[in-house]
């Protein structure tokens, strides 16, 4: 690559990339990938041949993958143009995602404003440095080091699912209304669907691949904040890190190219957070190399090498790891 075509190293303005902004095209298209994919898995599962089984349990962990990466974005209205469209595909999105879209909106909200601190982001304050119970310590090593997907699982419940946790985090009545509202209506769509399904036929079907599902997400969630600097407010009135502020925090996992762009480029983490604004589907049109990329690959490989608990507790100088 010349010198001249190399990214600026000085990052651009969030004026200046105005032009990056939600496409309802770019949001249909995203989101009946997301069915097209979901449907195909289900059918190849349901199909008598192992392999076809097998091929199906992949492609529906692929789906779920997607259908996570669209409940992200639609929380940030930047999945289509208007929030009534992403309002409507967030909630569909939080059904397979297992997460209730408007719980989720005003944790994600809180976490993007607090990244940098935290204790006073919902999403790490579970991670704050503290004395680690025997039975803690050996099952967070287990599940680290088997890929058994206990942190994907955990993120779910006690960010969105734990309701006094999450209305802790909530000012408004009708934030709070809301939450419950919408944790007992996807509560019993679950139960509809599995009593109208089957339980076994649903498990049958779907559960590998909502397993390999969760396992990848625990790689990609924990790699984006976790074992990274930051900071304890201990209780103090801190200024919120402003959005280009908060790459330091920050790590982005790069994915192979296609898993990047079904995932709507869910690997450009840093970016994301330097430019909430900007789709995810153009986080790539942005000219600027961040500090903390590093390959998928290699960033799961080394940090395996740790225990489950000095990675989740640990910082960069207690443990040497600094990728």
């Amino acid at each position: 690559m010349s010198q001249a075509s190399l990214p600026p190293a000085i990052a651009p303005s969030p004026q200046s990339l105005s032009h990056l902004h939600p496409r309802n095209g770019a949001g249909w298209m995203v989101t009946a990938t997301g069915v097209a994919l979901l449907l195909l898995g289900g059918w190849l599962a349901s199909l008598e041949s192992p392999w076809s089984w097998v091929a199906g349990q992949i492609i529906v962990a692929l789906a779920l993958l997607q259908w996570f990466v669209i409940l992200h974005e639609a929380g940030h209205n930047t999945l289509f143009r208007t929030r009534r469209l992403n309002r409507l595909v967030g909630h569909i999105a939080g059904v397979f995602a297992l997460i209730p879209f408007h719980n989720w909106q005003r944790i994600h909200a809180r976490h993007h404003k607090y990244t940098g601190w935290q204790d006073l982001d919902a999403t790490t304050a579970l991670l704050v440095p503290r004395a680690v119970k025997p039975w803690e310590r050996r099952v967070m090593n287990l599940a680290w080091a088997t890929g058994l997907p206990l942190f994907s699982v955990l993120y779910r419940m006690q960010n969105f699912w734990n309701l006094p946790r999450v209305e802790r985090y909530l000012a408004r009545p009708e934030d709070v209304r809301a939450v419950r509202w919408n944790a007992l209506v996807l509560g019993l769509i679950y139960v509809v669907v599995a009593t109208a399904a089957g339980p076994v036929t649903l498990l049958a079907t779907f559960g590998l691949g909502l397993i390999l599902s969760l396992m990848a997400q625990d790689v990609i969630l924990l790699s984006q904040h976790t074992h990274m600097p930051t900071n304890l407010s201990q209780g103090a009135a801190v200024r919120p890190f402003t959005p280009q502020e908060q790459e330091p925090y920050t790590r982005s996992l790069r994915l192979p190219a296609w898993l990047s762009l079904l995932l709507l480029r869910f690997d450009l983490h840093e970016l994301h957070h330097m430019y909430v604004q900007v789709p995810g589907y153009d986080l790539h049109r942005i000219q600027y190399t961040t500090q903390n990329e590093v390959n998928w690959l290699d960033w799961t490989r080394d940090a395996k090498r740790l225990s489950g608990t000095d990675f989740l507790f640990g910082n960069r100088e207690q443990t040497g790891f600094r990728r």
